[in-house]
This record gives structure tokens, sequence and C-alpha cells, in this order.
């Protein structure tokens, strides 16, 4: 039998992009994200929508993790360009790193034809009982993500909230 997410699992979906906070385009990673933890089961909040700013994304995730929120999952602001600045928010907010999470992310990218999945500098990890995981803002990465995420969350979810391994 497989493990279930409880019926009370709650995500977050966080989106960074200056563009997309502006207007100037729609949020289409953070929907399909969205719509992805939903159809795993969760009770989703969001996407919210911020600006590339370390300081406000910090603080959403600070607000999710306050809140209880089970899983947050980020999207864009992860690569290499100077305003990308979310796994610098994330790692202000983190207390563990899980790395092999976000190496597993990367590598689920790379070996399903997309070689710069690696450039991703997305970082997982908890604080206190959420796990916060950053994923690319493309459409792509965050159905590979979720590829990668979804049979992990009810284990997590369920140690984070206390379960015994």
């Amino acid at each position: 039998m497989t493990a279930q997410l409880p019926p009370d699992a709650r995500a977050m979906v966080l989106t960074a992009s200056n563009r997309a906070a502006a207007g100037v385009y729609e949020d289409r990673s953070g929907k399909v994200l969205a719509e992805g933890l939903a159809q795993l089961g969760f009770d989703v909040e969001g996407p919210h929508v911020r600006p590339d700013d370390a300081a406000e994304l910090e603080a959403v995730l600070r607000g999710a993790v306050d809140a209880g929120v089970d899983v947050v999952l980020t999207t864009g602001g992860t690569g290499l360009t100077p305003t990308d600045v979310t796994p610098e928010a994330t790692r202000a907010v983190l207390e563990r790193e899980a790395p092999g999470i976000a190496e597993a992310v990367r590598r689920y990218g790379a070996e399903n034809g997309v070689p710069t999945a690696v450039l991703s500098r997305g970082l997982a990890g908890t604080s206190g009982r959420t796990l916060i995981v950053n994923l690319p803002g493309s459409t792509g990465g965050v159905r590979d993500g979720l590829a990668v995420l979804g049979p992990l969350f009810p284990h997590v979810v369920s140690q984070l909230r206390g379960g015994d391994h």
C-alpha cells in the first residue's frame, strides 16, 4: 500500500518573478505548481507572486512556516542572473538543508533532456515543521520537480509532523 497524505495536508506556492509581479506576463509556472499539488492531495494556498526581492521572499516564507504550512514550493529566481535571489531568501529561513532533494530535482531534469537543469541553484530543507523546496521558473521545471517530490511528500509530511521512521 502506498503512503497517503493526511487529509489536512497544506501547501503554499510562491512565485518569484519581477515581470509576473508587475503584470508584464502571467505566472504560468505557479499555476501549474498549485494544480499539481492539489492533484497530489494538498490544500493549496497561492500562487503568491512576488518580485525578486530577498527580503520580501523571506518574509513570505517565514509567514508560511509560522502558519504551519506542511510544504512550500517556490518557482523562479533560482538561476544565475543577478536578480535571482530565491535561494538566498530560502537559506535565511532554513534550519536544516536537505541537499539530496535539490540534487534529485536537478538530476531528473538533466536526465530527461534539459541540460540547463543543472544551472538551478535551488535549495531544499526544513524550517520548523515545513519543507521548503526551490524549483525553476519554467512549467517544465515545475513538472520535473513534482515528478521527484510527489512520491516523497507523504513520508516527508508524516516525518515533519512527528511520525516514526
